[in-house]
């Protein structure tokens, strides 16, 4: 006979088992950051955006699920077949009880030896100075002639000509042309940009090319390449892949652009923003114009003002006005005097005529002289016989003197 135990173990649903399960996996740090490397089998895309395939290797196959933001994010997408590496989480999918990788970022298999690669240059480079911001040179606002170094087939190529004809039609542009992927790429790159350099002379170069893997970047990520980017003459623009894409080439130049197309446009200055540039500059010149004529009209009127009241003609005027004043008042000062002198004179006429001897003779004297004018004034200056001339208030007559008892 059996005997039952004391403590009988706690009997779990499906679900709780599986939430513990869930748990147990999403609590393991190990298992919530690792990289897991496979070939891919049953890639699926639904119109949804998400990635579902199956990774296996000869033993064992692992699912997988990267949803759609994550795949929108990603520069390399697999296919079927594709060794790949895949980094994400591991949980547990409740529905259906697997438990699955939940992925959000795929490459190659290999790339990791590549990456680490890129960043022990990345640390080289970065220790000898390459990539301070004060080696960076300024980009020429207004370039008359730009060089490019990409591949004279790739589409890179073509966007950057339509971006530049676009904007900034006047610029002259230099192809300096160069595999961009491959194993003789890094020095195809390097011998077009001191070709431009050492031939051409250009006031800015752009160094670009499409998007695509960590490997189909490599040629980017020469030591090389990143000396001549460091020791161009004229600056450099990378335009290097997709906006997450980063190379060895990005830091040493002296502007990254996240693509060919927005190197160009960082290359060059916009026709539609000068045109409105330039009247918005017109504008301000007008103002600033109008603002000194002003200015000088009024400093003009003040200096006429100045030279009005300080002028000879100012002051002859002043002058006459003040010789009209002069004049009134000694036309004044002379009737006064005259009117004065004329009473005075009056007066004296008075006196005079009072004293004179008409006046005298008016009262009943009268003059007696001799014929020589001589006048009589004592009875001893006449003798008998002497004709005297009489001379009385009205007129005068002669008289003939008779000695008093003659």
């Amino acid at each position: 006979m059996t005997q039952m135990p004391i403590f009988q173990s706690p009997t779990w649903s499906v679900t709780d088992l599986t939430r513990f399960l869930r748990d147990l996996l999403e609590s393991e740090e190990v298992l919530q950051d690792l990289w897991v490397e496979g070939e891919v089998s049953n890639l699926s895309r639904p119109t949804s955006g998400h990635l579902y395939f199956t990774l296996k290797d000869r033993n064992a196959a692992l699912r997988c699920v990267m949803w759609r933001n994550a795949v929108i994010q990603q520069t390399y997408l697999p296919r079927d077949g594709d060794a790949i590496e895949i980094h994400g989480s591991l949980s547990i999918y409740e529905a259906s009880g697997n438990y699955q990788l939940y992925g959000d970022i795929i490459r190659p298999a290999g790339e990791g030896l590549l990456f680490q690669e890129f960043l022990r240059l990345k640390a080289k480079l970065e220790a000898e100075g390459l990539f301070e911001a004060q080696r960076k040179r300024p980009i020429p606002t207004w370039p008359e002639t730009i060089g490019v170094v990409t591949s004279p087939t790739g589409a890179a190529l073509r966007d950057i000509l339509d971006t530049i004809r676009r904007r900034y039609p006047p610029v002259r542009i230099v192809l300096s042309p160069t595999q961009v992927q491959g194993s003789q790429a890094s020095a195809g790159i390097t011998n077009a940009i001191q070709a431009l350099n050492n031939l051409v002379k250009p006031d800015v170069i752009i160094l670009a090319r499409g998007g695509g893997s960590l490997e189909d970047l490599m040629a980017f990520n020469d030591e090389q390449v990143a000396y001549t980017i460091a020791s161009s003459i004229a600056p450099i623009i990378t335009g290097i892949g997709h906006e997450t894409d980063f190379t060895i080439a990005d830091f040493a130049a002296d502007l990254r652009a996240p693509t060919p197309t927005a190197a160009a446009e960082l290359a060059t200055p916009n026709q539609a923003d000068l045109r409105e540039a330039l009247g918005e500059l017109s504008r301000d010149i007008d103002e600033i114009v109008l603002h000194f004529l002003q200015s000088q009209r009024s400093k003009l009127e003040r200096w006429q003002s100045y030279l009005l009241l300080r002028s000879p003609s100012a002051k002859i005027k002043t002058d006459l006005q003040r010789l009209d004043e002069i004049s009134y008042r000694i036309g004044i000062s002379l009737s006064h005097t005259i009117a004065l002198n004329r009473t005075r004179l009056g007066g004296l006429e008075l006196r005079l005529n009072a004293l004179s001897p008409q006046a005298i003779l008016d009262r009943g004297y009268s003059l007696v002289s001799h014929q020589d004018g001589r006048l009589v004034r004592s009875t001893t200056q006449v003798e008998g016989n002497d004709v005297l001339d009489v001379r009385v208030s009205d007129g005068d007559f002669k008289v003939r003197v008779q000695k008093s008892g003659s």
